[in-house]
């Protein structure tokens, strides 16, 4: 838009003979409310929050974006999906996790696709089933199908594609994990809320046992990750949140997700990056002002990088840790959301932080 140059009053002045201050006034008023219309205009034509609905070679599946009300179209900005988990809605999601509150404050877009009742009744993602455990086929190709599709509306969205994450808790975390092998090349980190290692299960009849006991032994599971990424091997940075008191996916499990991992990074490091679980980089002792303690641990890599963090809330259940009240928060938690996010900023593929 071409901007109005300060003449611009000085010659409404003499072509309409403007005398009087009050009417100077309101052609000042004007020409603002003018400018506000125009700057407006520039910004995404988007309400905050839209549904749409994904179709591609996999499958189908409807999917929710937040666009923060401040958005200006062509500025790059980061993306985030949300992956709910079992008996959950991405509405249900984005209110108690308070994510898009963040995405207002810190200028991000936010997607949550969405489970149907037509492809599991229960709304969790098929995490178990090999069919959407590997790359370009199942929900993986779905999601990552999403992705490309938000990315591709230029008119209403502008994504950095070194700084797309991907997050989620239970049945959404163990697909977030699916996500990180699978595809390296899209997600630049993952966040995994009490969920499960890699291939953890290859069938729904396991699915109990395995979030009670354990999944098989996570070394294991890192290298068939590694085998998952193929060409696309890299290091991927992860967060994993977890209750020790959850009684739904034991606590044993983000111990697997970590240890798995580690052991997918030392493989797609060519043996650089090796991290001992037992002999973190750092740990802090915190707590939640009247709520719960919790521990960080976090491993870096020779170059002194953060690759894996690992927050253990303590009487935390099955819940996302902080947030809004809801059947799915444990308010007395620190937030899940905020130390995702601030985890993700430092960790775009090319390793420059926001």
């Amino acid at each position: 838009m071409r901007m109005l140059k300060p003449t611009f009053l000085a010659h409404w002045r003499g072509h309409f003979r403007i005398r009087s201050f009050p009417l100077l006034l309101l052609v000042i008023l004007t020409v603002a409310a003018l400018l506000a219309h125009f700057q407006h205009s520039a910004r995404a034509n988007n309400p905050p929050w839209q549904q749409f609905v994904y179709n591609g070679h996999a499958g189908s599946r409807p999917y929710f974006v937040y666009t923060p009300e401040t958005y200006q179209v062509g500025t790059a900005v980061p993306l985030i999906v949300m992956l709910h988990g079992c008996a959950q809605t991405p509405l249900d999601f984005a209110s108690g996790t308070q994510m898009n509150q963040l995405a207002e404050r810190y200028h991000f877009i936010v997607a949550y696709p969405q489970q149907t009742s037509l492809y599991n009744p229960a709304l969790c993602w098929n995490w178990f089933d090999p069919a959407n455990q590997f790359r370009g086929t199942g929900e993986p190709a779905i999601i990552a199908g999403i992705v490309q599709e938000i990315e591709s509306h230029t008119d209403r969205w502008t994504i950095d594609r070194q700084r797309i994450y991907v997050t989620g808790i239970s049945a959404g975390g163990a697909m977030s994990v699916i996500l990180g092998a699978t595809y390296p090349d899209v997600f630049a980190a993952i966040g995994v809320h009490s969920g499960a290692e890699y291939r953890a299960i290859t069938s729904p009849l396991g699915g109990g046992e395995v979030f009670l006991q354990g999944g098989p032994d996570p070394i294991q599971q890192g290298q068939a990750a590694f085998a998952a990424m193929g060409s696309f091997a890299r290091v991927v940075p992860t967060i994993v949140f977890h209750g020790t008191h959850d009684n739904v996916v034991a606590p044993v499990n983000g111990n697997q997700v970590v240890q798995q991992w580690m052991e997918t990074d030392f493989l797609a490091s060519h043996g650089t990056y090796q991290a001992d679980f037992h002999s973190p980089s750092r740990t802090i002792h915190d707590q939640v002002p009247g709520g719960h303690s919790y521990t960080v641990y976090s491993w870096n890599d020779n170059n002194g990088n953060e690759v894996q963090e690992y927050w253990l809330v303590n009487g935390m259940g099955h819940a996302w840790s902080g947030g809004n009240p809801s059947n799915f928060t444990d308010l007395q938690g620190p937030s899940a959301s905020l130390a995702m996010y601030t985890f993700f900023k430092d960790h775009p593929i090319k390793g420059q932080g926001l």
